[in-house]
């Protein structure tokens, strides 16, 4: 250790308050690091798990190969498991109506293959033998074709060819540009055991439905796929270009994605970016921190550093010198950081893990994965953020002239000018505020960074508070505005086959009362003097000309719609009939200068004939026309059903009517949806029983169902997730701004003993004294606030119209409440900062602090 060092710890020593702070603010630094590298990698495990328990957890797939091929894969350094399984051969889906996939795969497992390739089944068991296959259910549900457990299965086995060459899964079905025959080589009968859902291994453009069967040892087929597990997953895309040698080959990429190695460069730029993101913003802070303290302390050292200069120390020495006090601060700071960072990601992750369950993988624990290459690099950052903290200012203290700095004239470089207070300042302020503003004028480059970092820590504070605000909002107007718990709703299903469910589901267990109902679509030419002033005004319409407005047409179960009719006090024979009236609701929403959403009438009459076209396949019929007379009303019945809409309307138009009336409105062709609701005591319960009875009833047509109350939860457990860590992240940097204000504060009040002395010996009581703190406190909030709050209020309108443009419908809510909470902070840390440092020099002998030589 040489002289340098030993004058390096000395001054640590003399300054402990300050160097504990420092420490205490890198502690923190290299917690938030350590703890977003592994919650991050802990989450990236949970992700890699729960891909790997769907979609099983090989990396690569080869399709055609040998036995010698796939045993030469599991030789390879490379590799850590391979599993195959045969290739038996296709048989033609007879009755098939999906034209992209004509055909039934037959794929021959082992143990090992189940152990890799995960099945989950739906109904019955697993194949034991190699007369026994399991389907999977989307051959139904896609393809058309309806087969059940117990049925036998008969099915001409063969290859696919083309030109010579024999197809694989991998290569799509496509017989116009490439013509193919199926060459038979055996006849086999099976006995369906089971139905599954959809193997993950299949591609979508695969053209088989792969049944699943146990090889045959007594006709065993060197036709193999097989599966490859790396030790490395990032080398797949490598391992595979050279072992395929022009056999094809696919890749898993639901699990590949989540380790960075797939093709994803959208997921792979937002899987780093955001880790990226956090910890640059947890660099800046503690480089605030840091560097402000490293600043403090060659300020108090800048005459010892022109001594040091005088009898011959190199600017290198004395930068070293520097960079030797922030090693010394990294070695107490960056260990115990790492151990708070694991014990507090620990803690979170205890408190979210169960959360995690309900939002995605239920059977996949999320639990703490610590690497030692991850706490290497968080330790490594945080030493990088110490050094270049510390080299910054070390580099100008060396550079600074041997005489300026025995003298310490570079310290404050102001002129009169730039000190002058306006006569009505002074009335204002008086002498003690006078006094505080010309310090805060002279020590202006001084004081930014405390400025800059209560300014960030509000920033962060009340966009996070924002953000939680606004997904709250969110989740609670999706279920608040919901009529039912459970939805079953289909564009494609028989009216029959939806009445034959519906009585099944009635008696489902927990079901409480049920309706049902149909949504068409129509479209209506109206006539622009129709309108309502307020829409035309809108939309600038020309009152000679048509307009035409996409309309849907909702047919309620008739108790439910003679109910609403005798709410609305209308007369039930004129809603009622074939011929009755139609109710309807037309509304524009209006966006308002305060962001609140207005709704105002289309039309400016409340009862209107209006001539509604079907839609037929897209496209308005115009030769099955009708002329319709509609009351308007403020609101519906029922809520209608979940649909995917082609764009967003920025007007409700929807009549309603009673199911009786559907038959006359619902020509052959017409786009609809039909569907039922329910309410449910348990309403996961009634939803898995129903997913029985779709099974067990065969349906094949596309359809949802979907259980409101767990889409609710998951979005619930989305928030608090969302929640728990966004405070957490502002706590912990709100804690290193906080140090960061005390540190600075603190110290700059220490360096300030003799001038503080001296206007103690001149007079100036404890009273005065107190109120140009206090004068320096408000000048300090007021003009963090200044930045912080304007800056905070922009971000926040930016979070909601982001969200807006998702897709939310939310209102823009003004963070009145966390401002306020900001406001508070900000003079509370300040205040008590001040205090403590003023009342530590109060203490202090006012002959001693004179002769100081600090100041």
């Amino acid at each position: 250790m040489n002289i340098f060092h030993k004058v390096t710890l000395q001054n640590m020593k003399k300054s402990r308050t300050r160097t504990m702070v420092t420490i205490i603010g890198v502690i923190l630094s290299t917690a938030m690091i350590t703890a977003v590298a592994t919650f991050a990698l802990s989450l990236q495990q949970y992700m890699v798990k729960g891909a790997a328990q769907k979609y099983g957890d090989w990396h690569v797939e080869f399709f055609d190969t040998s036995a010698d091929f796939a045993q030469k894969q599991i030789q390879q350094s490379d590799v850590s498991k391979a599993v195959t399984f045969e290739n038996i051969g296709y048989g033609k889906l007879e009755g098939g109506r999906n034209p992209n996939k004509p055909y039934l795969f037959v794929a021959g497992f082992n143990q090992k293959t189940f152990n890799t390739l995960p099945i989950k089944m739906i109904s019955g068991r697993l194949p034991k033998n190699s007369q026994e296959v399991v389907i999977p259910a989307h051959v139904a549900a896609n393809g058309g074709v309806k087969y059940a457990v117990g049925e036998n299965l008969t099915l001409s086995i063969g290859d696919r060819m083309a030109e010579n060459k024999q197809l694989n899964q991998h290569v799509a079905y496509d017989d116009k540009q490439n013509p193919e025959t199926l060459t038979k080589k055996s006849e086999k009968t099976y006995k369906i055991v089971g139905v599954c859902e959809r193997p993950g291994f299949e591609e979508q453009s695969a053209p088989g439905y792969t049944l699943i069967t146990i090889a045959d040892k007594a006709e065993q087929q060197n036709d193999l796929s097989v599966f490859v597990t790396l030790k490395n997953p990032r080398k797949a895309r490598s391992y595979a270009k050279s072992a395929a040698n022009e056999r094809s080959y696919t890749f898993n990429d639901e699990v590949l994605r989540f380790t960075g190695a797939s093709d994803d460069k959208v997921f792979n730029l937002l899987l780093y970016s955001i880790g990226g993101i956090l910890v640059v913003l947890i660099m800046l802070g503690s480089i605030f921190l840091i560097y402000n303290s490293f600043t403090i302390s060659l300020n108090e050292r800048t005459r010892q550093f022109g001594i040091l200069s005088s009898v011959g120390a190199t600017p290198s020495q004395l930068r070293n010198s520097v960079l030797f006090e922030g090693l010394c601060i990294g070695t107490l700071g960056i260990p115990l950081g790492v151990i708070l960072g694991i014990g507090s990601i620990q803690i979170v992750i205890g408190v979210v893990a169960k959360n995690f369950n309900n939002v995605l993988y239920a059977n996949i624990p999320l639990v703490l994965t610590v690497s030692l290459p991850i706490l290497v690099a968080a330790a490594f950052v945080s030493l990088l953020t110490i050094l270049i903290s510390a080299y910054l200012p070390a580099r100008k203290a060396a550079n600074t002239p041997i005489m300026e700095s025995i003298r310490q004239s570079n310290e404050v470089k102001v002129s009169g000018k730039d000190v002058k207070v306006t006569k009505s300042s002074e009335r204002i302020y008086g002498l003690e505020g006078m006094l505080a503003l010309k310090n805060f004028k002279r020590n202006k480059k001084r004081y930014r960074t405390i400025i800059l970092s209560l300014a960030f820590s509000v920033v962060l504070f009340v966009s996070a508070q924002a953000f939680g605000n606004s997904l709250q909002q969110s989740a609670k107007q999706m279920v608040v505005d919901t009529d039912y718990d459970i939805v079953f709703s289909s564009s494609e299903i028989p009216e029959n086959d939806l009445f034959r469910l519906y009585d099944k589901f009635q008696k489902a267990e927990g079901i409480t009362s049920s309706s049902y109902q149909a949504m068409l679509q129509y479209t209506s030419q109206v006539e622009s003097s129709d309108f309502s002033a307020g829409y035309r005004e809108l939309e600038t319409s020309d009152a000679t000309k048509q307009t035409e407005l996409k309309a849907d047409v909702q047919f309620i179960e008739d108790k439910e719609y003679l109910k609403f009719i005798k709410r609305m006090k209308l007369p039930v024979k004129e809603y009622t009939g074939e011929n009755g009236k139609m109710l309807a609701v037309a509304k524009q929403r209006v966006e308002k200068n305060d962001e609140k959403n207005e709704l105002i009438n289309l039309f400016a009459k409340d009862m209107l004939d209006l001539t509604i076209v079907p839609e037929i396949n897209g496209k308005p019929s115009s030769d099955q026309q009708q002329t319709v007379k509609v009351k308007f009303v403020d609101t519906y019945p029922l809520d209608t059903l979940p649909r995917a809409t082609a764009g967003k309307k920025p007007y409700v138009f929807m009549l309603v009517a009673p199911y009786e009336m559907k038959a006359k409105f619902s020509p052959a062709g017409i786009d609809q949806d039909l569907g039922v609701t329910f309410l449910s005591k348990n309403a996961g319960k009634s939803t898995a029983e129903m997913k029985k009875i779709i099974q067990k009833e065969g349906i094949t047509v596309p359809y949802e169902l979907y259980n409101v109350h767990e889409i609710f939860y998951q979005s619930r457990n989305t928030i608090f997730v969302v929640n728990i860590f966004s405070y957490v992240f502002v706590a912990m940097i709100s804690l290193i701004a906080i140090a960061n204000v005390f540190n600075t504060i603190s110290t700059n009040i220490k360096l300030r003993r003799r001038e503080l002395a001296m206007l103690r010996s001149v007079g100036m009581t404890d009273r005065d004294f107190n109120k140009m703190m206090i004068f320096e406190c408000i000048f300090y909030g007021s003009r963090s606030l200044l930045l912080g709050i304007p800056s905070a209020g922009i971000i926040s309108w930016l979070i909601y119209k982001g969200m807006v443009e998702g897709g939310a419908e939310i209102t823009y809510q003004f963070p009145w409440g966390s401002m306020l909470i900001g406001v508070l902070g900000v003079f509370l840390i300040v205040s008590i900062t001040m205090l403590y440092a003023v009342d530590k020099i109060k203490k202090e002998n006012i002959i001693e602090a004179l002769r100081d030589d600090l100041a």
